[in-house]
């Protein structure tokens, strides 16, 4: 970095450790990162998944704040509303409204940063032709494949004509023609003076577009440094000759043998390794001087029931003659009845009680919600005016029945005594 140019993004020493609800330290995603980016540049910055990408990523958007350090954007604070109207952000997946269109998409982000309405107007149009929608412009985002939302979340993310764009994944899911274009746009807003910050797991990708690139793992930051620098190979030398003839060849590498000397069409250069094979051996020598990372390692291979094989016909064989053994030996086997019901069982009968007991919920709360049924309970007691049945008079009247007859045989005693 030129002396007195003051960089773009700036950390110091920073930290930033993850608790839980009871305040306890759970994760340390960053340790103590110190970076410096340079306004012009291109710096992709690599690492493992849980390495501090993501993280860093917030940091730098204001999202989050560190637990230790200092961070700094245009030299202020990330929070501060006039770094934000500065900077342009292409998260990795574009959570844009669904059923807004391309242009009214790009038209509402420009509100957000205050633009003029002309301004909007020419930017939207601009910006869709540049990411190659404009067949789509009227079309619902809802209605968009991966790779387009991703080209109208780059348009969105230069709406405001940022000095510093940060991209993440920028060339997932996006075709190879898309793919190109992106990686094209990021070198002709590196030319224009943009200053761009890019999180990918394509090294290829990183390899062609970045100046500088730095490698996280566990934390901290492992490497940083210049592309070319980085993937130089000491004590090594590439050769390039133009195309000829076998024998000739072979007289080549019996003079190559002797002493090395240039000639007419040949190119001699530093030999470089992939940056593939580069960011490997770098997580490689983290792993053998034990650091620590709270993120994804080397998988240790598929697991054992999915690589299960069918039992063939002799392990079946074998299976019931040492099952057949056992019952030899008098070793008890459980009945039936005394059997423990499986794990799988006891989770599937209580799964079929609760959704049982939520249905009987369910059936009782619409009976009690439906005006019907509560009419009919709450309904008054028929009278004869309505047509409806009194059981109640009915009852009445049979108890005054019985009576009236107990009474009339009383009567009817007593007065066949007085004829006597």
């Amino acid at each position: 970095m030129d002396n007195g140019t003051q960089p773009v993004i700036q950390t110091i020493a920073l930290t930033k450790i993850y608790k839980d609800f009871w305040g306890r330290r759970t994760v340390r995603a960053l340790d103590g990162l110190d970076l410096a980016i340079r306004p012009g540049e291109v710096f992709g910055l690599l690492g493992p998944n849980g390495s501090g990408k993501t993280t860093t990523v917030k940091l730098l958007l204001g999202l989050l704040f560190p637990t230790q350090g200092v961070v700094r954007v245009f030299g202020k604070s990330p929070r501060d509303v006039e770094v934000k109207n500065r900077i342009g952000y292409m998260p990795e997946e574009s959570h844009l409204y669904d059923y807004l269109n391309a242009k009214e998409t790009l038209d509402f982000f420009g509100r957000l940063f205050g633009l003029p309405r002309r301004d909007r107007q020419q930017r939207t149009e601009a910006l869709i032709d540049m990411v190659g929608l404009g067949r789509a412009r009227s079309r619902a985002i809802g209605e968009f494949s991966k790779g387009m939302a991703r080209r109208i979340g780059l348009a969105q993310a230069l709406i405001n004509d940022p000095d510093l764009l940060i991209l993440d994944e920028p060339t997932t899911g996006l075709d190879p023609i898309g793919a190109k274009e992106m990686k094209d746009l990021i070198a002709t807003l590196r030319e224009r003076g943009k200053t761009i910050f890019l999180c990918s797991h394509l090294l290829a990708d990183v390899e062609q577009i970045c100046d500088r690139i730095g490698i996280l793992y566990g934390g901290g930051m492992r490497t940083c440094g210049e592309v070319g620098e980085l993937l130089t190979e000491d004590g090594r030398m590439q050769m390039r000759i133009p195309s000829m003839p076998p024998e000739r060849l072979e007289e080549l590498k019996e003079a190559v043998k002797k002493y090395a000397t240039d000639d007419e069409g040949f190119e001699i250069t530093a030999s470089e390794r992939r940056l593939e094979d580069f960011f490997l051996g770098v997580v490689r020598q983290a792993k053998k001087e034990q650091v620590q990372t709270a993120g994804a390692e080397s998988g240790s291979g598929a697991a054992e029931f999915l690589s299960a094989k069918e039992p063939s016909p002799e392990d079946l064989i074998e299976d019931l003659t040492r099952a057949g053994k056992k019952q030899a030996d008098g070793q008890e086997q459980p009945s039936s009845e005394e059997a423990e019901p499986a794990p799988e069982e006891e989770d599937q009968r209580e799964d079929t009680d609760f959704i049982e007991q939520l249905a009987a919920e369910k059936a009782t709360k619409e009976k009690e919600d439906d005006p019907v049924a509560n009419e009919e309970k709450n309904a008054p007691a028929a009278t004869p005016e309505d047509g409806g049945v009194r059981y109640d008079l009915l009852e009445e009247l049979e108890k005054k029945g019985r009576k009236e007859e107990e009474h009339g045989d009383g009567d009817g005693e007593q007065g066949s005594e007085r004829e006597q």
